[in-house]
């Protein structure tokens, strides 16, 4: 059903502003035209969309990057027209958007993993994303967060995909967690290691607004600051205060080789969680005798998928602190400048707003 149905009210134009990838780093603001919309969507008038490392790895032409790209997968807006099957939200409802679809019918979803779908639709990688005035979703991927505010909407995906990191470690009653990096999800995942049953949460990152927030959010039992100039002597000290390490050990920073170390602080049977997001092409050498020694087991967190009513039951409950996170934010015309800060790590989140 395209923008001309009944349940389209007046006022969506037939043009909009959004931010196009022609190919790796080639980049522009455009005049495009808003998208059709089918009889099971809705047509998101977008408010603001977070930024996030993978829009960095899009940026370069990596992951499902398809040309020509409008990246944003972290969006939160109005609904401004729904197709005539859609029943879950009404035109005027501002809502959170879930940016991953699975195909529902090959290996992996016909066998109950659609976060492994070999044919993902993801919004902001292969098909149009948040950067951009407008976006198409499938209703079922929106979901209504009341007066929520901007600034923290754009926290729920991120916030989605510690949840899936949550499930996947099983943390059990009484753990010690060693958190490294503390980026806007790290925040956000320490938050929920703690709501979902650690004993004790340690964040070691190295200095900065990041960290700062981290502490002022008091989402930690500790913290170490890890230097630059010389981060053994932290790391050091870190194994002494716990010489038998750390039930669950998490690697947030992206950095392979904080992800090589981060094996050294898993306790006896313990779990060493691969989160953070590094470049195709790296290798990092693990000693087997010690993974097989100590029965460690390693295990990852891609992203999520149905995760966000999870995420809004901690909103609505006031337990997850979403205030502050996202500190900057930029018009699309300032996307390099934008990219610049990301990259610089100057800022702790930034986020694309509209009008």
């Amino acid at each position: 059903m395209g923008m001309n149905g009944d349940t389209a009210p007046r006022s969506v134009p037939e043009k909009m502003k959004a931010l196009q990838y022609s190919g790796p780093e080639k980049f522009a603001v455009v005049n495009i035209d808003v998208p059709e919309i089918g009889e099971d969507d809705v047509l998101v008038k977008i408010s603001a969309c977070g930024v996030c490392g993978t829009d960095l790895h899009y940026h370069k032409g990596e992951f499902l990057a398809k040309w020509p790209l409008i990246p944003g997968h972290e969006a939160a807006g109005t609904i401004a027209a729904i197709g005539q099957n859609v029943r879950n939200v009404a035109i005027g409802d501002r809502v959170v958007t879930d940016p991953l679809q699975a195909c529902l019918t090959c290996f992996h979803c016909t066998r109950r993993k659609p976060l492994l779908c070999e044919n993902i639709t993801a919004f902001g990688g292969n098909v149009p994303g948040g950067f951009a005035e407008y976006c198409r979703y499938p209703a079922r991927l929106v979901h209504p967060i009341g007066d929520l505010p901007d600034m923290e909407a754009v926290l729920v995906e991120p916030a989605a995909c510690a949840t899936h990191g949550i499930e996947r470690m099983r943390i059990e009653v009484g753990s010690k967690v060693l958190l490294f990096g503390c980026g806007p999800t790290g925040i956000l995942l320490a938050q929920f290691i703690r709501l979902n049953g650690a004993a004790h949460l340690t964040i070691a990152s190295k200095g900065g607004p990041k960290l700062d927030l981290a502490r002022e959010l008091d989402i930690a039992d500790s913290y170490i600051t890890i230097s630059d100039d010389q981060p053994l002597v932290q790391m050091d000290a870190l194994k002494t205060v716990n010489p038998y390490g750390f039930d669950i050990v998490i690697e947030a920073t992206g950095a392979p080789t904080v992800l090589e170390k981060s094996i050294e602080y898993v306790r006896k049977g313990g779990k060493l969680v691969v989160y953070g997001v590094y470049d195709e092409n790296v290798k990092i050498a693990w000693a087997p005798f010690h993974i097989w020694e100590n029965e460690i087991t390693i295990l990852a967190s891609f992203c999520s998928m149905g995760h966000i009513p999870h995420v809004l039951e901690y909103v609505k409950a006031g337990k997850l602190k979403l205030g502050g996170i996202a500190n900057k934010t930029y018009r699309i015309e300032e996307w390099a400048e934008c990219l610049e800060a990301v990259r610089k790590q100057e800022i702790v989140k930034a986020a694309i707003v509209f009008e």
